[in-house]
């Protein structure tokens, strides 16, 4: 009985865990103190967020509950309307894409050290940091995972879309992504954020997310 009791409280922890997850609402993002950030327009709406970046580059985040820490996949639909040329996503000053979707991750006891003290500042500079960054640009296959050239080995670059214009839907395996990327299980998801880079080649990008859920 004892041995049964445990099973059932841990599928409750599990499926309670699970659960937590869900949708992600675009109302309490906030724009980021990056490069340029008065020439990209954000546009915030419950289940929506629209970029233009007017030859300018810049990011939005949002700072997640621990509830959504075990995420371990995601969903969104986006779409582009403008788009800019082709690039090289691995050339620092040099890598404009239309959309890049980020999930930050840290150590569980990492994250619960500094819980209530983050910032993604702080979190894109953390040492036991990793990045996965979901890409809509460049001029390399879907699939494929780049090295990011601004976060070093503590980032990834994965392109999901290269440069062009229309709408899609994306459904991503965090935890398979993470594994190929940086070779062990991830921690904690603390941080989401999404940026829009047009500065290099002085273009402007146009574009919206909807209907990010995390599961």
């Amino acid at each position: 009985m004892p041995h049964l009791m445990k099973t059932i409280l841990l599928a409750a922890t599990l499926t309670a865990q699970a659960a937590a997850a869900g949708p992600v609402g675009f109302g309490d993002w906030r724009q980021h103190w990056f490069a340029r950030f008065a020439d990209v327009d954000f546009t915030y709406s419950p289940k929506a967020l629209d970029v233009q970046a007017n030859g300018a580059v810049s990011i939005t985040y949002k700072l997640l509950d621990q509830s959504d820490w075990d995420a371990r996949a995601a969903q969104w639909q986006w779409s582009v309307d403008q788009t800019v040329p082709a690039t090289d996503l691995r050339l620092k000053g040099g890598d404009d894409r239309n959309l890049a979707l980020y999930f930050a991750f840290l150590p569980k006891a990492e994250a619960e050290r500094v819980k209530g003290g983050r910032n993604l500042r702080r979190l894109l500079k953390n040492p036991n940091g990793r990045v996965l960054v979901y890409v809509w640009g460049g001029d390399h296959g879907r699939g494929a995972v780049l090295a990011s050239p601004y976060l070093g080995a503590r980032g990834k670059t994965v392109v999901l879309r290269p440069s062009g214009t229309g709408g899609h839907a994306e459904r991503v395996d965090l935890a398979a992504d993470y594994r190929r990327a940086f070779g062990t299980d991830p921690g904690a998801l603390v941080a989401l954020a999404l940026s829009s880079d047009s500065d290099d080649t002085n273009t402007v990008a146009r574009g919206q997310i909807t209907d990010l859920v995390l599961n």
